[in-house]
């Protein structure tokens, strides 16, 4: 008899606390550090209250990989209860989580750690995907091998508002920023080989290049009908977001469109008014 089989992942992959147990996908979270404080990357801590620290006083969160004590812990819990473990992590790429979910899960027998090549709700997909496989009866290590090769199908894509907060993190120069910012120009990111590379500027305000963005990034594209991500870094209206999702589903038909706002770790570096539409290629 096959064990029981539970999908993790860290806080990256930033999907509602409703989708996370209509999945049933468990989270480890990162660490949030603001000066002298610490939160857990969740909903205590929102992107709204970042940035308005931000505009207050320029400080912006660092974050921090669970370390290998949580991860033990974590994975420790639900092996003793008998589940086997497949668990995904924001690119290695991009962060030190996955290096330390692998170091702590060749403590167990049964624990698969997945690297995405991916974050935030491109992650989502794959955890999504993983949680419908595991519903289908297959065993973890089968579900393992299949996200890993999935990971090349998933589609991560962004447009920014501004470099400012890129730049601040680090992630791109000083330069690159200004010179974007006086031109007007709105980046787009795409990860690619599990890094984040700018694929395209656009000029126009935001709100009419995340249309152009959107119609560009689903062009041609044998998308896989199941579920489809548009995902904002907050301070993107409602009604924006409708009017973006009829238009994802005119040209998809996608089965399910969730719209999520990304949490802390994400949106640092993102800034406000970053989206994407996310999605699996057939």
């Amino acid at each position: 008899m096959s064990k029981k089989v539970i999908i993790t992942s860290d806080s990256t992959l930033d999907l509602t606390t409703e989708l996370l147990d209509r999945f049933g996908i468990a989270v480890i979270p990162l660490t949030i550090l603001l000066g002298k404080e610490s939160f857990l990357d969740s909903r205590e801590y929102t992107p709204e209250m970042m940035y308005e620290r931000f505009r207050a006083d320029g400080t912006l969160p660092k974050t921090s990989a669970p370390s290998l004590q949580q991860f033990t812990d974590f994975f420790g819990g639900f092996v003793s209860n008998g589940y086997e473990i497949v668990h995904l992590d924001i690119s290695s790429e991009l962060s030190g989580t996955c290096n330390n979910a692998r170091i702590a899960a060749a403590e167990f027998d049964g624990v698969y750690v997945v690297d995405s090549r991916m974050l935030s709700t491109g992650v989502a997909l794959l955890a999504i995907e993983g949680a419908e496989c595991r519903d289908r009866g297959m065993c973890a290590a089968d579900i393992a091998a299949h996200l890993q090769e999935l990971t090349a199908k998933v589609d991560t894509s962004f447009v920014l508002d501004t470099l400012e907060f890129m730049w601040k993190g680090g992630r791109c120069s000083g330069v690159a920023a200004l010179g974007a910012n006086l031109l007007k120009l709105k980046p787009g990111l795409e990860m690619k080989d599990g890094k984040l590379e700018i694929f395209k500027k656009y000029r126009g305000t935001i709100e009419s290049v995340y249309r152009t963005y959107i119609k560009e990034r689903l062009s041609g594209k044998d998308i896989r009908p199941g579920h489809v991500f548009i995902t904002h870094a907050g301070e993107v209206s409602e009604a924006v977001t409708d009017e973006l999702s009829a238009l994802v589903r005119e040209l998809t038909g996608a089965e399910e469109i969730h719209v999520t706002t990304a949490g802390c770790t994400v949106s640092s570096h993102c800034g406000p008014k970053c989206l994407g539409v996310l999605f699996i290629n057939k």
